[in-house]
């Protein structure tokens, strides 16, 4: 594959995990974007801004994986907070099986190396001890955030 297809190749996969991440983090609790730009910059293949995020968070909630909630802030506007949706929950838990298949094929084929990678638990704040391989590091992931599973929403 040419580079530039390669490059273009590897930002659709970067967006389509960054959309997941952003789920996974609205899961749990509602969120505020600029919260959301720190959380995935502690992630170095997750580091976005901004400009990046706002319109990804407006097309989740266009499309009903996403619901909003404006609250006053001492600090100016009000604030538009983010939660994820019953639809969003379930698009999230089949990204989920997507990422985690994979990761599996791309390990089981060699085109992905055993190496470690960070464990994505720190998006959700908690900062890796140790680091695991990328199949063991989705699993992590998978189960840090099993609420997805539940009915909430």
């Amino acid at each position: 594959m040419e580079a530039t297809g390669q490059r273009a190749s590897l930002t659709q996969l970067r967006r389509g995990a960054l959309e997941y991440c952003v789920l996974a983090l609205v899961s749990h609790e509602e969120r505020y974007a600029v919260d959301l730009v720190g959380d995935l910059g502690r992630v170095e293949a997750l580091v976005t801004s901004e400009g990046t995020l706002y319109p990804l968070l407006s097309r989740l909630r266009r499309e009903g994986l996403v619901a909003t909630t404006w609250r006053e802030s001492e600090a100016g506007p009000p604030r538009r907070y983010y939660r994820i949706t019953a639809s969003g929950r379930e698009v999230a838990r089949a990204e989920a099986r997507r990422l985690s298949h994979l990761l599996d094929l791309a390990t089981a084929s060699g085109l992905a190396p055993r190496r470690a990678y960070p464990v994505p638990g720190a998006l959700a704040g908690h900062q890796p001890h140790r680091r695991r391989g990328a199949r063991r590091a989705v699993r992590h992931l998978l189960s840090r955030h099993g609420d997805l599973h539940g009915a909430k929403g």
